[in-house]
């Protein structure tokens, strides 16, 4: 295992919501912002951690967190992901994308104490479809090489870039919290399942 690689926390937040119909990264699960939320249970296991966005979101998280904004001409999560690759190469990330109202301070802690730098990333298995989940998940310098490889070959998705390489795959036994809120039918579910 690689010692001395720093880690950082990124929240992603630059994603269209098109499905939600409004901003997953503002509705308000845990009586804040969900990137406020995010960002605060980040802070409590990492030492620095970063809001991703698009670079016509900066307006609205200035000043509220350090921010990391859109580099790259593409869409979606590996945007947020390789923009952070780019400012800091050197660094891992602890990932987390603003979907996630289940979240809490057990599975990053579970992620953290099986983190594996030896691998290009740490991640949970989705229990939906057996797939490594890359948003919830340790990306090591390596892990987003490989992201950025697939990238430039024409693939976006994460999950395909983890799916290439040598990852260390974890059940986690909170598996609830994996849950992902994507459309209003989620977010209600998603409110009856904290209530």
């Amino acid at each position: 295992m690689q010692q001395g690689v720093s880690i950082k926390g990124l929240v992603l937040c630059g994603g269209y919501s098109t499905r939600m119909q409004q901003d997953k990264s503002h509705i308000a699960y845990h009586g804040m912002p969900q990137w406020q939320y995010l960002h605060k249970l980040l802070c409590s296991v990492v030492p620095e951690v970063y809001i991703s966005c698009r670079p016509d979101q900066q307006e609205i998280f200035a000043g509220t967190a350090p921010l990391i904004t859109d580099t790259v001409t593409i869409g979606g999560p590996a945007a947020g992901l390789l923009s952070a690759y780019a400012a800091f190469p050197d660094t891992a990330w602890l990932v987390l994308a603003c979907d996630l109202p289940l979240i809490s301070l057990q599975s990053l802690q579970l992620l953290l104490s099986a983190r594996n730098t030896a691998k290009a990333a740490t991640a949970f298995n989705s229990p939906v479809n057996h797939l490594p989940e890359p948003l919830i998940a340790i990306w090591e310098p390596r892990g987003l090489e490989v992201l950025q490889q697939s990238v430039a070959g024409g693939k976006q998705c994460p999950r395909k870039a983890l799916l290439q390489t040598d990852i260390e795959l974890l059940e986690n036994p909170y598996a609830t919290e994996q849950f992902n809120a994507n459309t209003p039918e989620e977010m209600q579910e998603a409110i009856k399942l904290i209530n």
